[in-house]
């Protein structure tokens, strides 16, 4: 099936140093010790084996691993700090009927986590009211203001979910109008938490939880089962309204955690797994409306949730009202569900034609000239009139083209402020980052992750910014040193097929922590090269013995790789993932491709 490990040349996959996009190929390192335990235990193949070590799995861990359970890997909700106190300031609420108000985040962790809530209180027998920030008029997270008009509406209570753990202002002020606030989150937070009445964050210095990798729909969960436990306690579930089964909520948790690209290890990948397989029964009338608009088919999967339902729940909030996103999860009116998906479909189609136009104008003002310097750690762009709505995915894209951390912001002139977001390197920490340039006095606001993060800034503090950024950032990413593409296996043409596919499987679902595989090919000879709409390439490769096998590479067709393959000529090396073709019945596969190098050059 797989091939064994003469490729390894000098201590680089088939000896690439350099590919054509300017990373270094080597095999993803395992111990050899615990990948044959993995073959002999649970009988799996030598490549399977050994990419299940090359992921950390250890002999012990391999089974909840490969069939994970909430059972087996559910933590205690009472290791999470004020986790405990929150459970009882909401039943007390319950109990006694005081008015109670959610306040979410604007994307899909956001929306999931609000529709959780709401869902487990109207089985409860109460309707709470969600208040989503506008993303252009408010921004991110609580202020005053909308804390006012919360109070305002007659909410003594509100909890705050995937945001809230850095609104200091705002929750003192809450303070002063007779509003109760608790927060879930999981966002990086500083050593003194906000004055709220709970906070409840495995991100929050002091918490035991060491649930930090959770998004905060994860946390969300976990709260669901403290309110199960105290409501117990307390006597609430009765013959008529038995104690809820949380499980029919997993569809909205692995939603919100892999829309917010969290690690899927140990409990987060148990939610995730287990998320997926209920989203697959489409029980929530939002997702399954959402999923048909989408066109999407089969079982649900990582794909789906990121590339499908994502980008269209966070339409709403990027670009248009956004609440949308959180009504589409919350609602069990299959008419209100469908009329919803249809106009965040809208949304997202008009969403990503905004985005490619601000793609395009921030490439052109990254090449022109001496604006873009290719020694720098960090690209930080800026332009006038970019949509904040957008200007994350920009970001994402752009690192995706130059391999570095990149912030991409959007200055509004009048306002005098630039709204920015950044999408980060593995091993560079940018919400660290980020979070000391606020400390440093140059950010108005900022936070976020090690991949991601946010910020405001005065539009004339942006050039001390950048200056700061790459002085802090420098250092890491010269630790990180020349990018690698980390490869699972080598295979020919005819054996990168279904079964393989199928069988590698047993490692899903994928994403950060747990990797998608990675087969190389070796010596493919591109042929019937296609440039498609979009940007995208299509090709066979074909192998020495003349075994084909079809493949795609994304985005690519302006750029060197992509020109490349379409150049056709010699034979290549390439890497990519295996993905199910299905179209005609064929159940086949392609190879999605990540990268490419030429054996005939020493790219170094």
């Amino acid at each position: 099936m797989a091939d064994g490990h003469a490729h390894l040349v000098t201590g680089h996959f088939l000896d690439v140093e350099r590919s054509i996009s300017g990373r270094a190929w080597r095999e993803r390192p395992g111990d050899a010790g615990v990948a044959r335990s993995h073959q002999q235990q649970h009988g799996l193949s030598e490549p399977l084996a050994r990419a299940l070590a090359s992921r950390g799995v250890g002999v012990d861990a391999a089974e909840h691993y490969l069939r994970p359970t909430l059972k087996a890997l559910f933590p205690d909700p009472s290791s999470f700090t004020d986790m405990d106190r929150a459970a009882e300031i909401l039943i007390d609420a319950l109990e006694s009927g005081r008015p109670t108000m959610v306040f979410a985040d604007y994307d899909v962790d956001g929306a999931t986590s609000a529709a959780q809530l709401v869902r487990w209180f109207r089985y409860m027998g109460v309707e709470l009211p969600i208040y989503i920030p506008d993303r252009l008029t408010e921004g991110y997270g609580p202020s005053p203001a909308a804390f006012k008009t919360i109070r305002e509406s007659g909410a003594e209570l509100v909890v705050t979910l995937d945001c809230g753990a850095a609104a200091y202002d705002a929750i003192a002020s809450a303070a002063t109008i007779g509003l109760e606030v608790v927060v879930i989150d999981h966002h990086l937070m500083r050593e003194d938490p906000p004055a709220a009445a709970a906070v409840v964050n495995p991100n929050r210095p002091g918490c035991r939880s060491g649930q930090g990798v959770l998004a905060a729909a994860g946390v969300t969960f976990v709260l669901l089962a403290a309110l199960n436990r105290e409501a117990r306690k307390r006597g609430l579930f009765t013959e008529d309204r038995p104690q809820p089964d949380l499980r029919q909520w997993l569809d909205l948790v692995a939603m919100g955690e892999v829309c917010d690209v969290t690690q899927l290890v140990g409990f987060n990948r148990a939610l995730t797994t287990l998320g997926l397989r209920t989203m697959s029964s489409w029980g929530n009338p939002g997702l399954k409306a959402l999923f048909q608009v989408g066109k999407g088919s089969g079982p649900a999967s990582v794909f789906h949730a990121g590339f499908i339902l994502g980008p269209r729940i966070n339409a709403g909030g990027r670009i248009g009202r956004s609440d949308l996103g959180a009504r589409l999860l919350s609602t069990d009116d299959p008419l209100e569900a469908q009329a919803l998906a249809e106009e965040l479909d809208g949304l997202n189609t008009e969403r990503k034609a905004v985005e490619a136009a601000v793609v395009e104008e921030a490439a052109a003002m990254l090449e022109r000239g001496s604006n873009f310097n290719p020694d720098a750690p960090v690209i930080v762009v800026a332009g006038e009139g970019w949509h904040p709505g957008v200007i994350g995915i920009v970001a994402g894209r752009l690192r995706e083209r130059y391999r570095k951390p990149v912030v991409v912001i959007g200055v509004d002139r009048a306002a005098n402020v630039g709204k920015g977001s950044g999408r980060s390197q593995p091993g560079v920490n940018l919400g660290a980052a980020i979070q000391a340039a606020f400390e440093a006095g140059l950010l108005m606001a900022g936070g976020g992750h090690a991949m991601a993060a946010g910020l405001s800034i005065r539009p004339d503090s942006i050039p001390e910014f950048r200056a700061f950024l790459e002085e802090r950032l420098a250092g890491e990413m010269e630790a990180v040193g020349v990018e690698a593409v980390e490869i699972d296996a080598l295979v020919q043409p005819r054996a990168a097929n279904r079964a393989l596919w199928t069988e590698f499987q047993q490692l899903a679902p994928f994403g950060p922590g747990n990797p998608e595989p990675m087969f190389a090919l070796a010596g493919v000879r591109p042929e019937r090269m296609m440039a498609m709409k979009g940007g995208h390439v299509r090709v066979d490769l074909v192998g020495p013995s003349g075994d084909r096998i079809k493949a795609i590479s994304w985005r690519s067709a302006e750029t060197p790789l992509g020109e490349r393959l379409l150049a056709g000529g010699g034979a290549l090396h390439v890497v990519g993932r295996l993905k199910p073709d299905d179209y005609m019945g064929r159940e086949g596969v392609q190879l999605e491709i990540e990268d490419v190098a030429d054996p005939r050059m020493r790219m170094t």
